[in-house]
């Protein structure tokens, strides 16, 4: 029988035995820490990103306002932590926004470092009860908050979208949004609304945005999209009838192209251009573009 290779990371809670420094509550291992939305790097010597361990983060006299176990990374404990907002990056380190970090982690870094941020996040505007304003304290156990006045408990939350590649013959539907970088083309998506199924979703949000009705819908993959705190669930759609119609106010311009017109479009971290290269693939074709 193939000897079981162990999953890089593994989430969890609460941190087991290794989890702090001993006789200590203090943590150990890596830590995933903030200042806002950025996110505390170091540059190695190869000039990729590293995440510090908590030992630099003290030498740095560095102090977490608040942190949370994540789980394990390559066998070590990784954590989260929020600094304050004027906490400023020590030397050799630096502070960075997680886009432009895609390239230098590895996929499973990186995913964790977006798990990291949504969950710094979530602690941070739950510190009190949304509901009687009383301030709340942890959950053992669970990753929530409870409420000790009126016992509500405030889990982190996920704010679902729907992307949507359109196919019709040997082309695709691409958009260009007014707040798009200059030339650059992606594919239609929206929040999903009560009530909705992921599908209805779909519909609606074309039929909004570009003024078309689909045929099928299928599912493609989902996403994390840690900016803060959604998830991007990826569909291949096809043309059903209907022309092109801009009349919602979120569009610049929208068309169809081929492979050989192909614009501008997102790079290669987001679903919008996985759903893309999957389709040219599918025509034997490789896009050329970062």
């Amino acid at each position: 029988m193939a000897e079981l290779v162990p999953a890089a990371f593994i989430p969890a809670v609460e941190p087991g035995e290794g989890g702090r420094e001993p006789e200590s509550d203090l943590p150990r291992g890596r830590c995933f820490a903030f200042v806002g939305s950025e996110l505390l790097i170091v540059r190695s010597a190869d000039r990729k990103a590293r995440i510090p361990a908590w030992d630099e983060l003290r030498q740095w006299g560095v102090a977490a306002v608040r942190w949370q176990f994540l789980g394990s990374l390559d066998g070590e404990p990784c954590w989260s932590a929020e600094l304050s907002n004027d906490q400023e990056a020590p030397a050799g380190a630096m502070l960075s926004g997680l886009r432009p970090l895609y390239e230098q982690f590895s996929e499973v870094e990186y995913a964790v470092a977006g798990r990291a941020a949504q969950i710094v996040a979530w602690e941070r505007d739950h510190q009190f009860c949304g509901r009687c304003g009383a301030p709340t304290e942890p959950v053992p156990g669970e990753r929530a908050r409870r409420c000790p006045v009126c016992e509500l408990h405030a889990y982190p939350r996920l704010t679902p979208a729907v992307i949507t590649l359109i196919e019709r013959g040997e082309t695709i539907l691409l958009a260009r949004g007014h707040a798009f970088q200059t030339g650059r083309f992606g594919i239609i998506a929206g929040f999903v609304e009560p009530g909705e199924t992921l599908e209805e979703a779909v519909r609606r949000e074309v039929r909004e945005e570009v003024g078309i009705e689909l045929d099928r819908v299928e599912y493609f993959g989902s996403q994390p999209w840690p900016f803060p705190h959604g998830i991007m669930i990826g569909f291949r759609a096809y043309h059903l009838r209907g022309e092109i119609t801009i009349d919602d106010g979120e569009l610049a311009e929208a068309a169809w192209y081929g492979l050989e017109d192909l614009p501008n479009v997102p790079g290669k971290l987001s679903i919008a251009r996985q759903l893309i290269d999957d389709w040219a693939t599918r025509r034997g074709a490789v896009i050329d573009q970062p």
